[in-house]
């Protein structure tokens, strides 16, 4: 399995948190921000820290971010900043953008010029964010209780083209498949949402909404 290689421009209270809580578990991870006060505090960590403006897409192909997996755009305070680095980091073909708004028309701008995803800041949505990620393949993540969670998955290449019956992820690995998220006909409208009943055949492009132990989703997710 590829390893996850995560960039982080902006090392504000989210972004810290962000790389702090993925560095713990082992991710690469490369952080850019303009201080160097910033930048000097994450000397002795795992993290590679660089002091530039990511505004300028030298310093992020300088920093690597070519080769990440994911970039995390968690520069929310401005909009024009995190506008640029968001279409820089798609430039250079990130498979996934994430990247943090301030406000709704913040997030509404994002999205129109192609982040992957848009988060809010606050901490423990730093934390949740870095369990996706950690996750490697779900779309969104939500621990419960005692090592159970709700996620949302990419259909994983070993389930295309099967049934949830024949495929026995229940049977298999404890998992319940809630829900089937299906792109619809026009691609222009959101994904259908159909009640999983175990006879649909999986599409490659399908996401599942599921619920079972951490564990068991980390392993149908790889």
């Amino acid at each position: 399995m590829k390893k996850i290689k995560v960039g982080i421009v902006g090392g504000g209270r989210f972004g810290l948190t962000l790389a702090e809580s993925l560095a713990a578990n082992g991710v690469d991870v490369t952080l850019v921000d303009r201080d160097w006060n910033v930048v000097q505090s994450l000397a002795e960590s795992p993290i590679r820290a660089i002091q530039g403006d990511a505004t300028n897409p030298a310093v992020l192909r300088d920093a690597g971010f070519a080769d990440c997996t994911i970039a995390v755009v968690a520069i929310g305070a401005s909009l024009e900043a995190s506008t640029l680095v968001t279409i820089h980091c798609k430039d250079l073909k990130i498979p996934r953008v994430i990247s943090k708004a301030s406000s709704e028309v913040h997030g509404r701008v994002l999205e129109r010029i192609g982040a992957d995803n848009v988060v809010y800041p606050d901490r423990d949505r730093a934390f949740r964010l870095a369990e996706s990620i950690l996750h490697r393949n779900p779309i969104d993540f939500f621990s419960i209780a005692d090592g159970y969670a709700i996620a949302e998955i990419s259909v994983p290449s070993s389930l295309a083209g099967r049934s949830l019956i024949d495929a026995g992820v229940r049977q298999a690995l404890g998992i319940t498949v809630l829900a089937i998220r299906r792109v619809a006909g026009d691609r222009a409208r959101p994904r259908e949402t159909i009640v999983a009943t175990g006879r649909e055949v999986l599409q490659a492009d399908d996401r599942l909404v599921v619920f079972g132990p951490e564990q068991s989703l980390d392993e149908l997710s790889d």
